[in-house]
């Protein structure tokens, strides 16, 4: 999925106000500056999607919000993501920003995993830098500060 411009968002459906040129020049920020230089694949999809995507690969029946892929070989290319419009697009209106915010969020989520970091295990490691680079890109209050995890 990666293009010769780096990392690349593959969108299944959106609905026609959703800013596709806003995410994906979000992903090419995420890949200069957080992966430095290295891609990664983005796929924005829906929560059928998601659902089999989890089962298959997590054992877990149900759809989420964000799911990350690492690269066997990760020193170009990172992995691969896939996000959930529906999830996205609910958790942007109970925290009141656009759903093109939360699909940031939930990228920048998924590639810090992609980078090696997990807040199920790493003491807040994860949590401290999502909460740094969501302050230098602008963004609002992220996933694990808000289930406070």
């Amino acid at each position: 999925m990666s293009s010769p411009e780096g990392s690349t968002v593959l969108f299944r459906r959106t609905p026609p106000e959703f800013r596709r040129r806003t995410v994906e020049r979000f992903a090419r920020r995420l890949q200069y500056e957080v992966a430095k230089g290295r891609s990664f694949a983005c796929l924005v999809t829906g929560d059928a999607e998601m659902r089999r995507l989890n089962r298959r690969f997590r054992g877990m029946d149900y759809p989420t919000d964000v799911l990350s892929f690492p690269s066997a070989a990760p020193a170009h290319h990172l992995g691969d993501l896939a996000i959930s419009l529906v999830r996205a697009r609910a958790q942007a209106r109970v925290v009141g920003h656009r759903i093109e915010r939360e699909v940031e969020i939930l990228m920048l989520h998924g590639l810090l995993h992609l980078l090696g970091f997990d807040h199920d295990r790493d003491r807040g490691q994860m949590a401290r830098a999502e909460k740094r680079w969501r302050t230098r890109l602008g963004l609002g209050a992220g996933l694990i500060e808000r289930v406070g995890a």
